[in-house]
């Protein structure tokens, strides 16, 4: 079996068609096991991982936002 570094290199040779029958096939993969699932529809699934990593996105940006602003003026 190829490792993931082998799959990620590989993804590159594949054409738009065959990438987006490789993307519902890994839906798919992520519905059979149903672990973490919280979003399920004709476009793909969305994890509890996903929801983590946009929700520290967020914060990350809210944070970056509140560090310039008390740079910035004085009150």
């Amino acid at each position: 079996m190829s490792t993931v570094a082998e799959i990620e290199v590989a993804l590159a040779k594949f054409t738009d068609s065959e990438l987006a029958q490789i993307a519902r096939a890994v839906h798919d993969q992520y519905r059979q096991r149903g672990g973490g699932i919280i979003y399920d529809d004709a476009y793909g699934t969305v994890t509890e991982a996903d929801l983590i990593a946009s929700a520290d996105e967020a914060f990350q940006a809210y944070d970056r936002a509140g560090t310039q602003h008390a740079k910035g003026k004085p009150r």
